[in-house]
């Protein structure tokens, strides 16, 4: 059985961490006293839904039971989830309102190839829903380093994250964007469980990286938004970009990134990289080439 597992087992150990990271006191009961476990107990998350606890136990045990919206809605409310948890866990469940997308990644559209080229000095990609990067203009290539030596399998960015050293120290704040890069995954994911090819990313990945083992246990969650990314590239230093997502497919599909300066400093220094006759950094390590796989200890 692979990680993934099945949507039983995975909605059973979200349900854990989040029941686990909840303390009483928040809920308005009682804390202090000795606990087998951190956070709530599964009887009173039970209590706090207002649904029986030999159901509320078999859900989290990962039994085969069948829950309605409602009572999802009430043990998001119990366990106190945000929007994104929430929609997260109606995605596991065959519950989300929204439209799901196909479930075969279809061609790039020509079309958008060229507003991607067209979008430098601008840096902007193309994200497949599983994180793979299927196209780059040529100013994404010089600041993340030129993946098109990478075969398509490795030109993921969980792969390039924790498997590429270039990525670790171009990323300022590597750890918290990595965590974001594992919660966007996994919100993504929710919908297309039993996929092999997402499978197959989780699986590889938990036998190269500890890093990505221990914050895949997590089950953070994500979707893309609006936000501020900093890098220090080697080449020009400090490059502070606003990244903004296209969507090209439905939420979980194919979506667009551009990146914006965020200020004149920054500016300089994209102008000063783009000027650069090639990109740079294409000398990726073994693992981001996808050669022999070893196990980290």
């Amino acid at each position: 059985m692979t990680m993934w597992e099945s949507r039983h087992e995975e909605i059973a150990a979200f349900l854990r961490s989040r029941r686990e990271r909840l303390r009483p006191e928040v809920v308005g009961l009682p804390g202090g006293g000795r606990r087998r476990t951190p956070g709530l107990r599964r009887e009173e998350v039970a209590q706090l839904a207002g649904v029986g606890v030999t159901w509320y136990t078999w859900l989290e045990q990962g039994r085969q039971v069948n829950a309605s919206l409602s009572v999802l809605g009430a043990i998001s409310r119990a366990l106190q989830l945000d929007p994104n948890e929430e929609a997260h866990l109606l995605n596991l469940a065959g519950l989300a309102t929204r439209s799901r997308g196909t479930r075969r990644q279809a061609p790039l559209d020509p079309a958008v190839r060229r507003v991607v080229d067209a979008l430098a000095p601008m840096p902007a990609c193309v994200i497949s829903p599983c994180a793979t990067v299927v196209a780059s203009n040529e100013s994404s290539l010089k600041l993340l380093g030129d993946i098109t030596v990478l075969p398509p399998e490795r030109r993921n960015t969980l792969w390039l994250f924790f498997t590429e050293p270039y990525w670790q120290k171009l990323m300022i704040d590597w750890e918290r964007e990595a965590s974001l890069s594992i919660a966007l995954f996994r919100g993504a994911m929710a919908e297309h469980a039993g996929e092999p090819q997402w499978e197959e990313i989780v699986d590889e990945l938990s036998e190269v990286s500890e890093d990505f083992r221990k914050q895949w246990a997590a089950h953070n969650v994500a979707v893309p938004t609006s936000r501020v990314k900093s890098f220090l590239h080697p080449e020009v230093g400090l490059v502070r970009l606003m990244t903004t997502p296209f969507w090209l497919a439905p939420m979980t599909g194919t979506r667009l990134i551009s990146y914006a300066p965020l200020d004149e400093e920054s500016e300089a220094a994209m102008d000063r990289l783009l000027r650069s006759s090639e990109p740079q950094f294409s000398d990726w390590s073994p693992t981001a080439r996808g050669l022999q796989l070893e196990p980290s200890r």
